[in-house]
C-alpha cells in the first residue's frame, strides 16, 4: 500500500512539473495578445528603414520598419512599444526576452539562425560600396580597395562583406551608421559597405558621396526579415501571413518609398 501511494505521489509530481514546463513555454503570440503590447527592438539610424525626424516640433522614430510593425500590430489588435538602441544590442535584447521581436533591417545568417527563428523576408536590397566623389577615378575595383580603410556598422553583415569580399581592405567598425557616412565624406574613411536603398538615401542628401562602380556578390543576406526568439512558431506563422499579404499588395514597397522621400525632405 505504501509503495503504491509513493508511486502515486511521484506520478502527480511528474505531471505537475510537466504542466509547469508547458506554461513557461507559452508562445509569444499568446503573451503579446494577452498583454496588448508588442515590444520591438530596433536601431533607428538606418534610413529609410528606421530613423529619427522632427514632426510637429517633437522627435519621432519613423521608417519603413516602423510602418511595418505598426501595420502588424494593428492587424493583431495590440499597441507597439519601440525599444530604441544600437544595432549591436538589438538581437541580444530580443534573445534575452526583453523584446518580443527585432525589426531593424536584419539579415538572416547561419550564426543568427542558431539563436533565432526568422520570418519570411519582407524586403531585398543588394549591397553597395559608397565612396567620396573625389576618389571616383582611383576607387573603381575590388583591388583598388586593398589597404584602404572601409567602414561598416558594428554587428552587421557588412563587417563580414568587408572581410570576405574586399581582400586586403582594413575593416573599421563604427556603432552608428550616420557617423560612417560622415567619415567617408570627410575623407577619414576611404569607403563603406551598406545596402543600396540606404546608400541611395544618404547619397541623395550628400553631394560629396557616390555609389562606387564596384560589384559585390549577391547573398541571401541581402534580404531583411523579422527576428523572433526560437520556440515561437505561432508568432512566426502570424507574422509570415501578414508580411506576405503586405508584399503582395505592394504595401511594403510603398512604405520604403514614402520614408525615403520623408528622409530627403527632412534634410532639405
Amino acid at each position: 500500500m505504501k509503495k503504491r501511494l509513493l508511486l502515486g505521489v511521484l506520478g502527480i509530481a511528474v505531471l505537475t512539473i510537466a504542466g509547469c514546463g508547458n506554461a513557461s513555454e507559452e508562445d509569444k503570440y499568446d503573451a503579446i495578445k494577452e498583454a496588448g503590447v508588442i515590444k520591438v527592438a530596433t536601431s533607428p539610424d538606418y534610413a529609410p528603414f528606421g530613423f529619427h525626424t522632427t514632426i510637429d516640433g517633437k522627435d519621432k522614430i519613423v521608417g519603413a520598419d516602423i510602418d511595418l510593425v505598426n501595420a502588424i500590430a494593428e492587424e493583431m489588435g495590440v499597441e507597439v512599444e519601440l525599444m530604441d538602441m544600437s544595432f549591436n544590442n538589438v538581437l541580444a535584447t530580443t534573445k534575452e526576452g526583453q523584446a518580443d521581436i527585432a525589426v531593424s533591417a536584419i539579415s538572416v545568417t547561419d550564426e543568427r539562425e542558431e539563436s533565432f527563428d526568422f520570418t519570411t523576408d519582407y524586403y531585398t536590397s543588394p549591397q553597395v560600396i559608397v565612396i567620396n566623389k573625389n576618389n571616383a577615378e582611383t576607387l573603381n575595383s575590388i583591388e583598388s580597395l586593398a589597404d584602404k580603410n572601409v567602414g561598416a556598422q558594428k554587428g552587421t553583415i557588412q563587417e563580414n562583406i568587408v572581410k570576405n569580399q574586399l581582400a586586403g581592405a582594413q575593416l573599421v567598425s563604427i556603432e552608428k551608421l550616420p557617423n560612417i557616412f560622415i567619415e567617408v565624406s570627410s575623407g577619414s574613411l576611404d569607403a563603406l559597405v551598406v545596402e543600396q536603398m540606404v546608400a541611395n538615401s544618404y547619397v541623395e542628401q550628400n553631394p560629396d558621396l557616390m555609389i562606387a562602380d564596384i560589384q559585390l556578390e549577391s547573398m541571401k543576406e541581402d534580404s531583411f526579415s523579422i527576428a523572433v526568439p526560437k520556440g515561437n512558431p505561432k508568432l512566426v506563422e502570424e507574422l509570415d501571413k501578414l508580411i506576405n499579404e503586405m508584399k503582395e499588395n505592394g504595401e511594403i514597397e510603398e512604405m520604403v518609398v514614402k520614408n525615403n522621400e520623408l528622409m530627403n525632405s527632412a534634410s532639405e
